[in-house]
């Protein structure tokens, strides 16, 4: 029997199949960050789709670090009641969910947010607006509005949560030295740099308890000159393991790098699928800790030969379960298609119209 449907556990989370609906932003959160029915009917798609496990969007730790409108929220208690409803019908369906703890830091929207954004050391000339660098009693605050976050997400009945530090997100910036020109003991060295993430990470464990899933997604690299490169990234990757993380899930590129971009675009054929698979080759070489792997992959055959070969433990899509969220199911049952996903990277624009995330394409096929 193929590994991919056998049954696993992350710390004592009993999961059904090694697939992962990786974090989305759906735009389907009220202004406020709440959540809403239409973002509730999401995620049991999901769930009733046969996704092993999801990882809800990007939901903002505090309100100075919302990325972008519509985006969930975890900053207040006022929002438990929402997301309860949305772990409640996941669970109905049978369904695992974790909750995505973020801060946009640089990137967060002051429009949105009506604050000066908080950033690892200001950067002249990447924006023309200004950015705060964060003194080192900002960044122990923010650990500890991650761990407030945490603990709101437990409240809520979320199976896990899962820190994000990739894609240019605040953590991310800590990490990659195109971002992080700090002197202090947390710029420099990969040690140094790590120390915010580490913090965070062990903060967010003396909150939820020892037997609480906690996963991180990770860059494997940023793809652009003076970013975090895989070495940086693996060495990062074994202080996780050291300070308890109880899975990584690997991408990479950042949200303006050329990776990040066209990688995500065309994927016509199986030798452009898991464009991470190299750098998942040097995380499992280095690293005992359950690997999640994402990155364009799109046809059961590669995923279960990564699965198989032991490049990665657990299979994680975004935008294929967009236009399928039925996917897992199909090829449960037999029908072994590739993902009906083309690559057009059409789902965006809706969302950011403010209608929601949904495959432009499979609306104009079917004439609606």
């Amino acid at each position: 029997m193929t590994k991919l449907f056998t049954p696993s556990e992350i710390n004592n989370m009993k999961l059904s199949n090694r697939f992962v609906r990786s974090a989305t932003w759906a735009a389907m959160a009220a202004d406020d960050g709440a959540s809403t029915p239409q973002l509730v009917d999401l995620m049991v798609n999901l769930a009733k789709g046969g996704v092993g496990l999801i990882i809800t969007g990007h939901a903002y730790v505090r309100q100075d670090g919302q990325a972008g409108p519509w985006q969930l929220g975890i900053y207040k208690d006022g929002l438990i009641p929402g997301l309860q409803t949305i772990v409640h019908a996941v669970h109905e369906r049978g369904g695992k969910i974790i909750l995505q703890l973020a801060h946009a830091g640089f990137y967060a929207k002051s429009a949105l947010t009506r604050q000066t954004p908080l950033a690892p050391s200001k950067v002249e000339g990447l924006l023309k607006s200004p950015r705060k660098e964060m003194s080192i009693r900002d960044i122990k605050e923010m650990a500890n509005s991650f761990g407030e976050a945490a603990r709101r997400a437990k409240r809520a009945g979320f199976d896990g949560v899962q820190i994000h530090s990739a894609h240019g997100y605040l953590l991310s910036q800590f990490l990659s030295p195109f971002f992080n020109r700090r002197t202090d003991e947390y710029g420099g060295e990969i040690q140094n740099r790590a120390r915010a993430l580490l913090e965070v990470l062990q903060t967010v464990r003396n909150v939820v308890g020892r037997n609480y899933p906690i996963l991180v997604k990770l860059n494997s690299q940023d793809f652009i000159e003076n970013g975090l490169k895989l070495e940086d990234s693996v060495r990062v990757g074994a202080m996780l393991s050291e300070g308890g993380i109880d899975g990584i899930e690997l991408s990479g590129g950042l949200l303006t790098s050329p990776k990040f971009g066209p990688s995500r675009m065309g994927i016509t054929s199986k030798n452009r699928e898991a464009y991470f698979r190299d750098e998942a080759s040097s995380f499992k070489e280095n690293i005992n800790v359950p690997l999640i792997l994402v990155g364009g992959i799109r046809s059961y055959h590669v995923a279960d030969r990564l699965v198989d070969e032991g490049t990665a433990d657990y299979i994680s899509m975004c935008r294929p379960f967009i236009r399928e969220p039925d996917l897992i199911n199909r090829w449960r049952s037999g029908d072994l298609r590739k993902a009906t996903c083309i690559s057009d990277n059409k789902c965006f624009s809706p969302a950011m119209a403010g209608e929601g995330i949904y495959c432009v394409t499979e609306k104009k096929e079917k004439g609606l």
